[in-house]
């Protein structure tokens, strides 16, 4: 089953069920994806059958322009860093020893905006170093503290593709402090579609998405790394949320830049990633970061190349008012 929201003049939106091609969409009997989330036993039969009506055709068309991220808003965004190739990659390039830990490495985000698909990204100045990561992601329903990674997987209810937006500049003084990402961390954006973990078929294994995110910069290929690599699968990452606190319908969990051992062949999701690389294959730097005006293209589709989220597309401007 896949879900979006279309954009109808509230924060939350308009739920649709969007048809298997991306080409179709009818709207659903509930409200807005939290409202599904908050009783989704009791909802979810209905937007079934009308993801079956939608395979039989009918329905009017879907414009992802005009979608907003499937949840606009959420309780709770917790991102991880569940790829041990990208860790291990800026730890080398920067001399840093890594962090003793057997626990997924995991922060809490800005999670009242989430950007649209196609929304123009407004940021203050390209000084803070504007960087994109590609992500999978997931979001839950009601998730009780304690909960086992073994029981987690029940608790999944839709995955996502998100780009978390990152100022590189300002990111790493905030690092240095211990606390979390304030400056650094602005809206994330998500692709128009959220899945149901089914929908993946085989390329849903052991809580990952295994599949290739494509990355292209200003037109130009960057990376397509497989999401098969986390060190942690996400019922893990929730199992290790949930631990000392529940988490409610609606939390989003981020499995941090997708990352792959062969970075050489596959490229990488994120900027910094690859100015690591070059730092340690050339001694510095070569790429540099995000100017104004740039674009950035996400996607990840079936092993066959149906559409699954949809796609990131947008592009970065100076905030109004705000001259770099």
């Amino acid at each position: 089953m896949m879900l979006a929201t279309l954009r109808n003049g509230r924060p939350d939106g308009r739920l649709v069920v969007v048809s298997s091609d991306h080409r179709r969409c009818q709207p659903a009997p509930v409200d807005t994806l939290q409202a599904a989330l908050d009783d989704w036993d009791a909802h979810s039969p209905a937007l079934l059958a009308i993801a079956a009506a939608l395979a039989d055709g009918g329905g009017a068309p879907f414009d992802p322009t005009e979608a907003s991220a499937p949840l606009p808003r959420a309780w709770q965004w917790l991102d991880g860093s569940a790829f041990p190739s990208h860790g291990a990659l800026m730890d080398r390039a920067f001399n840093k020893p890594p962090i003793e830990t057997t626990l997924p490495l995991m922060y809490q985000g800005m999670s009242h905006q989430f950007l649209g698909p196609h929304d123009e990204v407004p940021l203050p100045s390209e000084a803070h170093g504007i960087d994109f990561e590609g992500e999978f992601g997931v979001i839950t329903g009601a998730v009780p503290m304690g909960i086992t990674a073994a029981d987690a997987m029940q608790h999944i209810r839709l995955i996502v593709q998100i780009n978390d937006w990152s100022l590189r500049t300002l990111a790493l003084p905030e690092m240095k402090t211990g606390f979390g990402w304030i400056h650094g961390k602005p809206a994330c954006s998500m692709a128009p579609v959220a899945i149901t973990p089914d929908t993946l078929g085989d390329a849903w294994q052991d809580g990952r998405v295994c599949l290739p995110l494509e990355v292209h910069w200003n037109d130009t290929p960057f990376g397509r790394p497989n999401g098969r690599e986390m060190a942690y699968g996400f019922h893990d990452l929730i199992a290790h949320a949930a631990r000392t606190r529940s988490l409610p319908a609606g939390t989003i969990i981020g499995s941090g830049t997708v990352s792959n051992d062969d970075h050489a062949a596959v490229g990488s999701t994120c900027i910094a990633e690859r100015r690591g690389i070059e730092i340690i294959e050339q001694g510095a730097p070569v790429t540099q970061y995000m100017r104004f005006g740039d674009t950035l293209r996400m996607e990840a589709r079936s092993e066959a190349g149906a559409p699954l989220f949809g796609r990131i597309e947008q592009r970065v401007t100076a905030t109004p008012g705000r001259p770099d």
